[in-house]
């Protein structure tokens, strides 16, 4: 099944679902599709349609009876028999199963959450007729859920809800990673590339219809680019970050998460930190933490050295930068300040968001090159921190990359690395990296740690000229290669 032409990458995804779409078997299926708005979920799933003759059916934001007279008026266009009127949900699914009988169909329910929220037994309904007696066991539908609201996309399999152990395919639908993000917007300049992910990270939408496929034509037109569209009250993209936490129906105290959120991008980064930024207890943000990770816009990250502690991470980087730089900057904004505000500003992006995100990138790296760089596959890769008592101090790893755990053997860590966006390295960062590695040894097998300095500025005189084979120099070149 041939993946069209307008479809960018996203060729594992098309992989499921094509296997999924075209699967033999004499029976109904299930499929959930979820993801984060904006990401061309409904685009690839109409691809799909469109491929394979399927049927596909955007929900809206309607009554229940509505949203039948919808689904009954959208299954007649697309050839599928209605003999009388849905009088509830499960005869329109029984109606849609009994009707495809012959070969393999796809059926895409876009949007369902919206549906749920007018008829909260639709899950049930669909479980109910997959299972034994029901309509789809001599059916050859191929039915795809999707949504966009991850908290209830997300709960659909969970635990002891309806649909639980019905589904046959559970795909993710992520950004596009910061090396197909650099080719979809066409930046072949690597710090162009890198700057521009800080900002809208790998979302397809941002690229096209937001910023009506407006793209810097270089890194000296970044600057203008940022000013132009994501500080342009006019731009689409200037309230996106408000209204994707509006879109989740769990947020019902916008100001709690924005306030969050925004403490997270200042910098706070622990339970007890983001707390005390707040102005609440630890144990009274757990619950919007808590909110925020289902819905996939916050990260909990183990420091892997460490037991017990984690830190947090905004995934979307358009949050991270209102949060950081628009919100506070709200009014001037909204007044048509834009340049203003961005040469203020500036300074900051580049320290509070380009240097934590510049790391980011670096740690997907280092689990892309696994072994061809550390000598054995990577089994986690995280940050940490390492405990100086001697010296009374902690030396924060940026790139700490672990091999698998072996029974019975002390955990090997194949690399210790540290990441700076604008500073040149030298050897002081190898001292410390090279601390941290001796403190480590008491615990962890460091025999084949490789140490290595990510940097987007360069490296001293003395590393290029090291014969180290343990040290590695990574340039900004070479993560985007």
């Amino acid at each position: 099944m041939p993946k069209p032409d307008r479809v960018f990458d996203r060729d594992r995804e098309w992989n499921g679902l094509a296997s999924f779409a075209s699967n033999p078997i004499r029976s109904a299926l299930l499929g959930v599709v979820s993801g984060r708005r904006r990401q061309g979920k409904s685009f690839l799933l109409e691809a799909l349609t469109s491929v394979t003759g399927g049927l596909y059916f955007p929900s809206l934001e309607e009554t229940e009876a509505v949203s039948l007279r919808t689904f009954s008026t959208a299954l007649i266009r697309q050839g599928v028999p209605v003999s009388r009127p849905l009088q509830n949900w499960g005869d329109a699914i029984a109606v849609l199963f009994g009707a495809l009988r012959d070969q393999p169909r796809t059926v895409v329910i876009d949007e369902f959450p919206f549906l749920v929220k007018a008829s909260p037994s639709l899950p049930s309904i669909i479980q109910r007729e997959l299972g034994p007696g029901g309509s789809g066991q001599e059916s050859t539908a191929r039915l795809l859920l999707c949504g966009s609201a991850m908290s209830v996309m997300g709960g659909l399999l969970a635990g002891q809800a309806p649909l639980r152990g019905r589904a046959s395919l559970e795909l993710l639908i992520r950004p596009f990673d910061y090396t197909d993000a650099a080719r979809f917007w066409g930046a072949d300049d690597p710090k162009l590339a890198m700057l521009l992910h800080a900002v809208v990270g790998g979302t397809p939408a941002y690229r096209r219809e937001f910023v009506a496929f407006d793209v810097p034509s270089g890194l000296a037109d970044f600057d203008s680019w940022v000013i132009r569209t994501v500080l342009n009250p006019q731009s689409p993209l200037f309230r996106e970050a408000r209204y994707l936490l509006a879109e989740e129906t769990e947020m019902r105290d916008p100001a709690l998460y924005h306030s969050v959120l925004g403490a997270i991008a200042a910098g706070n980064h622990t339970n007890g930190g983001i707390a005390s930024f707040v102005g609440r207890k630890s144990a009274e943000i757990t619950h919007p933490l808590n909110v925020l990770e289902d819905c996939a816009f916050i990260a909990r990250e183990p420091d892997l050295f460490r037991p017990g502690r984690a830190t947090y991470r905004v995934t979307e980087p358009l949050i991270t930068f209102y949060e950081a730089i628009m919100r506070p900057e709200w009014f001037r904004l909204e007044s048509g300040m834009a340049e203003a505000v961005w040469r203020d500003q500036r300074a900051d992006f580049l320290s509070r968001i380009v240097g934590p995100h510049f790391e980011t990138l670096c740690r997907s790296f280092a689990l892309r090159v696994g072994s061809g760089l550390f000598g054995a596959p990577a089994g986690e890769v995280g940050s940490g921190v390492v405990n100086d008592s001697a010296n009374r101090t902690q030396i924060q790893v940026d790139v700490a990359v672990l091999a698998p755990q072996e029974p019975g053997r002390p955990r090997r860590i194949l690399s210790l690395g540290e990441a700076k966006w604008g500073e040149v390295m030298g050897g002081y960062h190898v001292q410390q990296l090279t601390r941290a590695r001796d403190l480590l040894s008491a615990r962890y097998d460091t025999s084949d740690c490789v140490l290595a300095c990510y940097s987007a500025a360069g490296f001293h005189e003395d590393l290029r000229t090291a014969r180290d084979p343990r040290l590695a120099l990574i340039a900004l070149d070479d993560i985007y290669a």
